[in-house]
């Protein structure tokens, strides 16, 4: 995939892929503007989780950012141009929509916010910093959790502090997270990555078709009618984000305004 991120960088920069054995690692590369997706790295994104399924070699998959942080979300810059990071069908970061067959880890070090955290909630496990925060902050910029993070997080978390997080923007930490349920190990900062192709490692060690299976029924569970649930998503949040005032949030940010 080719193309040029908003700071003159290619797609192919913006996203390493590596392998580490049989854990296949993906991670966001734009340390200067806290890793946020440009349509063209969920185009590189897409293909490293295809890759993920295609190669029998490969068990499990990392999702990881460059530190200072996990993720900032989308590009606001590229969106006020009219740019969104979502792939038809795939969704947010070609992952929100649709994740990959196999296990995917999120590895968080700093900041899971926006769509970052939609990221992260979209991974079967979540392995994270002491000093990581997660957060779903737009409605403090006129914006709404558009990548499905609404739908997820009160799978993920009890429903009501969902809504307390959705509706202040307001961030939790990483112990409060693992608390909750939402982080499966807490570990030293530094360390998320390291421990997270570790925990990969162990259930690659497992039979393959044991562990498909397994995620296969587990996510039909936790999921449920998850699929009609983002068609009704984007016919509530589609005109909001299409608006002007969606824009002028965006734009508010990336100006360095204050918000409302």
């Amino acid at each position: 995939m080719s193309g040029q991120s908003a700071d003159g960088r290619t797609a192919a920069a913006d996203i390493v892929v590596e392998t580490c054995g049989a854990v296949l690692v993906i991670r966001l590369n734009r340390p200067r503007v806290r890793n946020a997706l440009t349509r063209a790295m969920a185009e590189r994104m897409a293909a490293a989780f295809e890759e993920l399924d295609a190669r029998e070699e490969l068990s499990v998959g990392v999702l990881t950012g460059t530190p200072p942080a996990f993720c900032a979300g989308m590009d606001l810059a590229a969106f006020v141009r009219g740019e969104r990071a979502s792939l038809p069908g795939r969704g947010f970061g070609g992952l929100t929509e649709r994740p990959p067959a196999k296990p995917l880890i999120a590895a968080v070090e700093g900041a899971a916010v926006g769509g970052g955290f939609e990221l992260v909630l979209a991974c079967d496990l979540v392995v994270a910093a002491a000093d990581a925060v997660f957060a779903l902050p737009e409605v403090r910029r006129g914006l709404v959790a558009a990548a499905g993070g609404l739908l997820r997080l009160p799978r993920a978390i009890p429903p009501n502090v969902a809504m307390e997080m959705a509706l202040t923007g307001e961030p939790i930490d990483a112990r409060r997270a693992y608390g909750l349920g939402l982080v499966n190990r807490l570990v030293e900062p530094g360390t998320a990555l390291t421990a997270a192709c570790e925990l990969g490692e162990t259930i690659a060690a497992q039979r393959a078709s044991s562990v498909l299976a397994s995620k296969r029924l587990l996510a039909e569970v936790r999921d449920g009618q998850l699929a009609a649930e983002y068609t009704r998503h984007r016919e509530l949040l589609g005109p909001l984000l299409d608006s002007a005032a969606a824009r002028e949030g965006a734009s508010d940010f990336v100006m360095g305004r204050p918000a409302g």
